[in-house]
């Protein structure tokens, strides 16, 4: 909303929904299938389409699929790894590398970067607010966890990657949510 644009001070990210309006997206997630479900259907839908060779032109449901773009920005980016297209600023997913000091090196960051045949370089950063920062070493911190719990196993460290997400934090959430993952994963856990 226009109000918590002009209070922030910034342009947030639609995905900061889920952290600043938690309560209201969950309400809506109750009452409808998740975003992924609705994704999954229409990709299904779209591989039958697809399937018909008699098919000869972009189909309508595809626009309902979202990322319109990506592709482009895809090309643009292999393009300019490749070194054919030279040196290009895009936004990107990439190594800290110092680019926001409150972070580890190699924790992977989404910014403006200088991507060239050498790979991307992360463009400064103004320095972040703290209400910023602080959510995005909370998330990092919960990425960190999950990744040892995914890499090492565990029920404790599953506990503690659910226990730091921003979005749980609570000891209760945390326990409940560790039993039901493994449960509903121990077919893909060897030490579960």
């Amino acid at each position: 909303p226009r109000a918590i644009v002009d209070r922030l001070g910034v342009v947030p990210s639609y995905y900061l929904r889920y952290f600043y309006a938690h309560d209201e997206v969950v309400r809506e997630l109750r009452t409808k299938p998740s975003r992924a479900a609705e994704v999954a259907a229409m990709e299904k839908e779209l591989l039958a389409l697809y399937g018909d060779p008699a098919l000869d032109e972009k189909p309508a449901l595809l626009a309902r699929r979202g990322g319109a773009f990506y592709s482009e920005a895809a090309v643009d980016l292999a393009s300019a790894l490749l070194g054919s297209g030279g040196s290009a600023v895009q936004v990107v997913n990439t190594y800290n590398k110092g680019t926001l000091p409150f972070l580890p090196d190699d924790a992977v960051i989404e910014v403006q970067a200088r991507v060239d045949g050498t790979g991307a370089t992360p463009l400064p950063v103004p320095e972040l607010d703290p209400l910023h920062a602080g959510l995005i070493s909370h998330v990092t911190a919960y990425e960190d966890l999950a990744l040892e719990a995914a890499l090492r196993g565990g029920r404790d460290r599953v506990f503690k990657a659910l226990l730091a997400h921003p979005l749980i934090g609570q000891f209760e959430y945390a326990e409940a949510l560790t039993d039901k993952l493994i449960a509903h994963n121990r077919e893909h856990l060897a030490w579960a």
